[in-house]
């Protein structure tokens, strides 16, 4: 169920009806479409639903574009976390230093200024939402390079007791166990493909691969080629230095 608080914060801006479209396919959920109706519109109804679920296939192939079309290798500097701070009010509170730049990598991305903001929201109410059913997990969104020029990291974290006071949000570059399984999904990569993808970052030969995953010389290199092919990496330099830089 939605945190009712989201339904206070829509009813103050004059939204009246929500209506939420998962966007999920067999690889697992990758968003979530929100649809909203202005005051003394009529709300949405189970053929409007309908409706909508017809739209998931070509939202999908979109999204799967704008995540794949961007740099597979980082194009912008490495910078430090940064956080922001997000008040009990679900307004931003706080921005950090490191965090502006982060921000403003964003903006020269052309993405709306709106954007960054509704996320930040909604990852601060998920993260209130983790503590309160006490969940061990703390909310991580993994974002691919067409959002800011390099794999990113947002994690949400409470910072009180009960969940109510502010959540703060951490933004860093992404560790390479994080963007390995995002890359993965991302680019359709098959598991045995990640396996041997896993091999490259040691540094392992073709033979050295074949040997670990009790595979021959020429399947590797056949799964080599289908990782090139889906990512559009040049060699196996370009995609190691695609998750781990």
């Amino acid at each position: 169920m939605p945190d009712p608080r989201v339904r206070d914060i829509l009813t103050a801006h004059g939204a009246s009806s929500e209506l939420r479209l998962l966007l999920q396919d067999r690889r697992g959920v990758w968003g979530a479409l929100g649809l909203l109706r202005c005051e003394g519109a009529a709300p949405f109804n189970q053929d409007d639903a309908q409706r909508a679920a017809r739209l998931v296939p070509a939202l999908l192939a979109a999204l799967r574009r704008y995540a794949t079309a961007g740099p597979l290798c980082p194009e912008v500097p490495p910078l430090a976390a940064g956080v922001i701070t997000v008040g009990s009010d679900h307004r931003i509170k706080a921005v950090s230093p490191q965090a502006q730049l982060w921000l403003d990598q964003w903006s020269a991305h052309t993405i709306p200024s709106w954007v960054p903001a509704a996320f930040f929201v909604s990852l601060s109410l998920a993260a209130r939402a983790a503590a309160r059913r006490q969940d061990a997990s703390i909310p991580l969104v993994c974002a691919p390079p067409a959002a800011c020029g390099r794999w990113t990291t947002c994690q949400g974290q409470v910072l009180d007791a009960d969940a109510a006071g502010d959540v703060a949000l951490v933004i860093q570059g992404a560790t390479w166990d994080l963007v390995l399984p995002s890359l993965c999904e991302w680019y359709c990569i098959t598991p045995r493909e990640r396996d041997v993808v896993t091999q490259l970052r040691t540094g392992a030969s073709v033979k050295q691969i074949a040997r670990r995953l009790d595979l021959s010389a020429y399947t590797v290199n056949d799964h080599l080629k289908a990782v090139f092919r889906k990512t559009g990496a040049d060699g196996r330099d370009e995609l190691v230095a695609a998750i781990t830089r």
